[in-house]
Formats: C-alpha cells, sequence, structure tokens
C-alpha cells in the first residue's frame, strides 16, 4: 500500500513498535481535536474523546489480529455504544471516522498513511470552514407568526417574502388560545440582518399586531 509508506508491519510484535503506534495515535488524537475546535462548538469530554479514540481503535485492532469471533464479539460490543451516545451533528460524527480511520491505519502499522490522511482531510476542513462553503445565502431564522382565526394564512405573506428573505418554508401550522388563534411556523433566510425590524413591523401589520417572534437556527439543529 503507498509502497508500505511509513509501515510498521507487525506493530504488536515489540513493545517498541506498540509503543510508537500508541504514540502516534495519541498526536494524531490530539491534532484531530484541535482541528475539530477551529470556528466550532464542543465540549471538552468530546475532544478528549476525540484524542484517545484513535489508540482504542488501535487496541482493538491490534487484539483482533484476524480473529474472526473476536472482531463479530468487538464489533458486538461497539454497537451497543450508540444506544448509550446523544446524536451529534455533522461535523462531529465526520471527525470521529476520521479518528477511527486513523486508529485502523496506526493498527496495521501504516503510520504514514495516518499522519497524511489527518493533515489532508484537516487542511481541507479547516479551509472549508475559513471559506464559509456551503453556508446558506442570508441569515437562517425560525419565525413564528400568531394569526387570527378568521384571517387567511394561505399565501398572505408572500409578497413580503419576496422582498425580505431568499427562500422560505413553511414548517408548522397549529392552533392556540382554545381555537382563537393560529400559529404558524417558517424558517426563512433574510436577505440582510439590517432589514429585520422592517420585515417583523410589516408582519404586524398584516397579523393584527399579535406576537412575532424571530430566532436564530441553532447550528446543533443539524444532524447527519
Amino acid at each position: 500500500m503507498l509502497d508500505n509508506f511509513w509501515n510498521i508491519s507487525t506493530p504488536n510484535s515489540s513493545m517498541g513498535g506498540y509503543i510508537v503506534c500508541v504514540l502516534a495515535s495519541l498526536v494524531l488524537g490530539a491534532v484531530i481535536g484541535c482541528i475539530h475546535m477551529y470556528r466550532n462548538n464542543y465540549s471538552k469530554n468530546f475532544i478528549l474523546t476525540l484524542l484517545i479514540l484513535p489508540a482504542v481503535v488501535q487496541a482493538v485492532i491490534l487484539l483482533v489480529n484476524g480473529n474472526l469471533g473476536t472482531g463479530v464479539a468487538v464489533m458486538g460490543a461497539f454497537n451497543l455504544v450508540r444506544f448509550r451516545s446523544v446524536p451529534g451533528n455533522s461535523r462531529e460524527i465526520a471527525n470521529i471516522f476520521l479518528a477511527m480511520a486513523t486508529g485502523l491505519a496506526t493498527g496495521t502499522g501504516y503510520l504514514g498513511i495516518a499522519v497524511l490522511m489527518v493533515v489532508l482531510i484537516g487542511l481541507a476542513q479547516i479551509l472549508m470552514v475559513t471559506l464559509n462553503f456551503g453556508n446558506s445565502k442570508g441569515s437562517l431564522r425560525d419565525l413564528k407568526i400568531t394569526l387570527p382565526e378568521d384571517l387567511e394564512f394561505d399565501g398572505i405573506f408572500d409578497d413580503l417574502f419576496a422582498e425580505y428573505t431568499t427562500k422560505h418554508r413553511l414548517i408548522k401550522v397549529k392552533t392556540a388560545n382554545m381555537g382563537s388563534l393560529f400559529e404558524i411556523h417558517y424558517q426563512v433566510a433574510l436577505k440582510s440582518d439590517e432589514s429585520l425590524k422592517k420585515f417583523m413591523d410589516a408582519i404586524r401589520c398584516r397579523n393584527g399586531n399579535l406576537p412575532v417572534v424571530c430566532n436564530y437556527v441553532p447550528e446543533d439543529k443539524e444532524e447527519l
């Protein structure tokens, strides 16, 4: 594989090879943790998990060592972990997979490939975050509008959406106050944050000055 790039063919054959692979796993795990912290929300426990995960996966690979029965047992044990875990967002899951792949590479002795993989994927991730690649145009908001029951809400705000937003989507409609009110929930992307007050004032003129709530959409809601 890539002319055995930095390959330690049997990291479990000697104490020295094993220690080198463990140290490499921990260092690369720390690098992955630093990459994940770049312009991102994170917790201390999650960063510690990214740090030790490559070393843990490496240890599992060394213990299995081609034994089919042990491999099946380990797979079952790892499948149980997801039932004790809270689902993460897409970036967290991607970095978990990167940490696991790093552990697989170091566990099989391909230290050079592990280093190259972390460096290239980490640089790509940092570049995309720096360039705001994939960001939606405009500021994404949750918009909740209260309307009286006698007001037809279908299409009532279409001209305002066309003027102040780049896109909008109806999320939910429900009744409130014993059926005398409707609560309409939209997700909208504003053309400009400065236009928020004008947008809300225009809505209040349509809904009889009933409550209008506009919130930021938290990034944590985005899951893989």
